[in-house]
């Protein structure tokens, strides 16, 4: 077995592998390019349905949302229809594999990896969310008094707390990548600072301002995006590629610092440009009479579709200068549609409702039966009629397409049961909607334009239509990627995806500490138990990431 003295992560959190490799070729990200040619890199694969919300928590744990517990920051309440946020409980309900390194007594430091609580025992430091893209529980440190010695030396993340907020202009965009770009300095400085304080065995960093960029720019920078505005791209730089160049300047100068370190650079899941109708699915399910709205909830939203019509009409009346100027305010009233649930009530009829929708992540939508035994006033009995009702329910959804191209709007609709196993696998959806991503939807309001009009229609349901006003133009994709390079790590391509389960027990078995709770199995090719299965530079290509 192949042992590393010590290691060394950097997370570059939901970047997009195919432009990562693609900028490493022609310059852009030159210490990337460095690792990738003395290093083993390969694609990193998600778990099915679960790759937008749950993704750090799977990967810290080695372990399936069936097991850890949390699939989305908005949960429902087990033995309940109400929801609730995770992080007011626990997040997850086992611990991460830095747990298990700091009781085998390895000096560990655990730096802004997202959606993670604080480890009451850890051998060494973690900060949580100093500057991180989802904000849960505010910047934490342990020690307490290393939260006071960030916040004098290096101050607070530029961004803030939340990467979202309108933006129209060459200079809103501007200012927002700038303080992106700032924040990945400040936080090389900081990781720099802490790598010389001492000889950490494991040490973790990750550069969630990525993330951001790719969620909020993505139509500056694809030409095909729904709200790209040529003007508006001209006069500025590419913000993606300016941040990921950023993180690229970042990642050289730590890497020049941690000395004999297994370097691993990684990138759990990527982005793309926004796809997806779940703010049609709950529309969706009532048109198949499968779901039921509280009364009160119908008719108010039957109300908001009239006056949203009618206001979409006047809208289009207006001159463009009007609009123009009236955007912002348009903006401000707009409704949310595309925006995670709140904490509240589903809002159905249980007592008239085989299922109901949950959020997942707008890539991948959720519906739980309402099972007799489980839920409160559960209507489909266990066994043979719920598979029923399942398997025509997934045959009415895949049925359904969009309008303006004819395209299937669901690419495929999975079965949790089927693929999943662990004690919170009742806490999960029954039923994992995955969008189709090449069927775009995404929203050109940010542009200051109406917001995209999705039309989906089938047989059963007719026509269910409505405005994507959500303001996020990127989306995650399942697709991610990692470079591993140091002592023993021979150079080369692999041809396989790399699950994200596989890194944690990866971690602990090259600094020779046992992980007890894993879905995941050690990579091979990284602790020497097999030669790397490779190929001399040739990149995976996935046409559903290969964007410009």
């Amino acid at each position: 077995m192949t042992t590393a003295r010590r290691i060394v992560l950097l997370g570059i959190d939901g970047a997009n592998p195919i432009l990562m490799r693609q900028w490493a070729r022609d310059g852009t990200l030159p210490n990337l390019a460095s690792l990738l040619a003395r290093g083993l890199s390969g694609p990193t694969e998600n778990l099915p349905g679960f790759f937008i919300g749950s993704t750090w928590p799977s990967f810290y744990t080695g372990t399936s949302p069936a097991r850890h517990g949390f699939h989305y920051q908005v949960q429902l309440r087990p033995g309940t229809y109400d929801l609730y946020r995770p992080e007011k409980d626990r997040l997850v309900k086992i611990p991460a594999f830095w747990h298990y390194l700091s009781q085998a007594g390895r000096r560990t430091a655990i730096l802004d990896v997202p959606l993670t609580q604080l480890e009451s025992q850890i051998n060494g430091v973690q900060t949580v969310e100093w500057g991180g893209h989802d904000a849960v529980y505010g910047f934490q440190a342990a020690p307490p008094e290393l939260a006071i010695a960030i916040r004098t030396r290096f101050g607070d993340h530029p961004l803030g707390s939340t990467c979202d907020g309108v933006r129209k202009s060459v200079a809103d965009y501007q200012r927002f990548t700038a303080r992106l770009v700032r924040g990945v300095q400040k936080k090389a400085e900081l990781t720099r600072y802490l790598l010389g304080k001492e000889r950490w065995d494991f040490f973790a960093q990750v550069f969630t301002e990525t993330h951001c960029v790719g969620h909020q720019c993505w139509h500056l920078h694809d030409e095909h995006h729904p709200a790209h505005d040529p003007g508006l791209a001209a006069k500025m730089t590419d913000p993606i590629r300016t941040v990921y160049a950023a993180v690229d300047q970042a990642i050289g100068e730590i890497v020049r610092e941690s000395g004999d370190a297994l370097i691993v650079v990684l990138s759990t899941h990527g982005m793309s440009s926004f796809y997806g109708a779940q703010f049609l699915l709950r529309e969706i399910l009532v048109k198949l009479g499968v779901t039921q709205s509280l009364q009160q909830q119908a008719s108010s939203t039957a109300n908001e579709s009239k006056l949203a019509s009618v206001a979409r009409a006047l809208w289009h009346l207006l001159p463009p200068i009007a609009r123009a100027r009236l955007a912002p305010l348009r903006d401000l009233l707009a409704r949310p549609d595309a925006a995670p649930e709140s904490e509240s009530s589903l809002g159905i009829d249980p007592a008239r409702s085989l299922c109901f929708p949950l959020s997942n992540g707008l890539g991948v939508g959720g519906i739980r039966l309402n099972l007799a035994g489980r839920e409160p006033n559960g209507t489909i009995r266990p066994g043979d009629e719920a598979a029923a009702f399942m398997a025509q329910l997934s045959a009415d959804l895949l049925e359904i397409v969009d309008e303006r191209t004819g395209g299937r709007l669901v690419r495929r609709v999975l079965r949790t049961r089927d693929l999943y196993d662990g004690p919170h696998l009742d806490a999960l959806p029954d039923l994992l909607v995955e969008w189709n991503d090449e069927v775009a939807t995404g929203s050109s309001c940010v542009a200051g334009g109406e917001g995209a009009l999705v039309t989906a229609h089938s047989a059963k349901i007719g026509r269910v239509e409505h405005e994507n006003a959500y303001g996020r133009t990127g989306e995650h994709r399942p697709e991610g990627i990692f470079i591993a390079a140091g002592p023993n790590v021979s150079p080369g391509e692999m041809t396989r995806p790399v699950s994200i389960l596989d890194f944690a027990p990866t971690f602990c078995e090259l600094l020779g500490v046992a992980f007890p709770i894993s879905d995941g199995t050690p990579i091979p090719e990284l602790v020497g138990q097999q030669p790397a299965a490779t190929t001399p530079g040739s990149a995976s290509r996935d046409p559903r990431t290969a964007l410009r």
